[in-house]
């Protein structure tokens, strides 16, 4: 049970998986949907789904890699040609895994949180048990939310939401020294299904996420790149147990 009421301008982490850990995203057009997702119902108006991005609900796997990279160049001309929308929340940062998501939000109106969090597993799993044929909950219990209220939690946070995805290619990233580090930050910069790319200034999802904020105190694109970086060659170098204990355990749903 949260302990906490969601504040106006202040910063929480969000995250949530499958139940029974299962996962959520069963194929690119999935995560898609999800990014989709996160864009429109960041709005207090009630908007339809755009004509010109369509998801097929009976023959999805036979969608081509033309047809699904036409649908990522999300942009506001492609999605809303109406009135501009009213943000309940800023998307700060995410992170999409197979079983799991990762958010981090900035509350813009009151219970801006709370309604598009339930807009956003209604609608998602609305969309994935037709699509697939099932019934149910999809998510375990309420979504979790954790408040940014501390300066070393506020200075690692963002890193360690697109980090998260680094879980497909070093299991063991956290506990032990990465393997290949150009390996793990070619993958990073190639994850299509987190902020990451945006947050380096390579167009991906740039009207989904609000990042003026955090660059703006980072010290920009560069500066961002330059300390993701650092820190996993920091990592590798380092007493782990410093970041399991303090940092790394932000990324964990036990």
């Amino acid at each position: 049970m949260r302990k906490f009421h969601f504040v106006n301008n202040e910063i929480y982490h969000i995250y949530n998986r499958g139940v029974e850990k299962r996962d959520i995203f069963l194929e690119k057009l999935d995560y898609l949907r999800f990014v989709h997702d996160l864009f429109i119902f960041n709005n207090e108006n009630e908007l339809t789904l755009p004509s010109n991005v369509r998801f097929s609900l009976r023959t999805p796997s036979q969608i081509d890699e033309q047809y699904l990279n036409q649908c990522l160049e999300i942009g506001s001309p492609n999605i809303e040609k109406g009135k501009p929308r009213k943000l309940l929340i800023e998307i700060l940062a995410f992170c999409l895994m197979p079983n799991h998501y990762h958010l981090l939000l900035r509350q813009k109106r009151d219970n801006g949180i709370i309604k598009f969090m339930q807009k956003l597993g209604i609608g998602y799993t609305m969309y994935f048990n037709q699509k697939y044929k099932r019934n149910g909950v999809l998510f375990q219990g309420k979504f979790k939310a954790t408040w940014v209220n501390q300066e070393d939690y506020f200075d690692y946070i963002l890193y360690y939401i697109h980090l998260n995805s680094l879980d497909l290619i070093e299991p063991k990233w956290r506990e032990e020294e990465i393997k290949n580090l150009q390996k793990a930050i070619s993958f990073l910069n190639s994850y299509r299904w987190s902020s990451h790319l945006d947050y380096i200034g390579k167009k991906n999802f740039p009207s989904v996420t609000q990042r003026d904020f955090l660059l703006n105190y980072l010290g920009g694109e560069r500066a961002y790149k330059d300390n993701i970086i650092n820190l996993l060659k920091e990592m590798n170098k380092t007493n782990k147990d410093k970041f399991n204990k303090n940092e790394f355990k932000i990324l964990t749903l036990e």
